[in-house]
């Protein structure tokens, strides 16, 4: 995870970029696993844990309407928080996690459920839907984890 992190914030300083994050399952671990490297601060702008729904609308304007509708795990919450994050900072990607931790779950959305939205400045935003399984809650938020520090790797490649 921290060489991943390194390779972030090398690509993102080649290429003048700058992050946020928005976290639900994960609850920051990404915006950590970046700023736990010294000087990042050049590269990573801000993060917002968005744990509760009213914290989805109220930071990042999350639509009710949508979590009524979708639930806060679903591809159009990712979207909107990701969204959200980069219309509230100075970044120019900005990355969500939405998903189901545990333990638990239900047939219609089990643990393992994380779903990831991708904001770049200029481009449409694009999500994702990634079935990790019961891996346990630790299991399951290192994944997503993992999964959004490649994700922000392969938007600093494919800028």
């Amino acid at each position: 995870m921290r060489n991943t992190a390194i390779d972030i914030l090398t690509l993102y300083r080649t290429n003048g970029l700058r992050i946020a994050t928005a976290e639900s399952c994960t609850g920051g671990m990404v915006a950590a696993a970046i700023t736990d490297i010294a000087g990042s601060s050049d590269v990573f702008d801000r993060g917002f844990v968005t744990y509760s729904n009213a914290a989805k609308s109220d930071m990042l304007g999350v639509l009710s309407q949508t979590l009524a509708t979708h639930g806060a795990v679903s591809e159009p919450v990712a979207r909107e928080m990701a969204e959200g994050a980069l219309a509230a900072s100075a970044a120019d990607v900005a990355l969500s996690i939405t998903g189901i931790a545990g333990p638990g779950g239900s047939d219609f959305k089990p643990e393992g459920r994380v779903c990831f939205g991708l904001a770049r400045k200029g481009q449409a935003t694009w999500t994702e839907t990634v079935e990790f399984g019961a891996r346990g809650r630790d299991g399951v938020r290192d994944a997503a984890t993992d999964h959004a520090l490649a994700l922000l790797l392969t938007a600093a490649e494919t800028h």
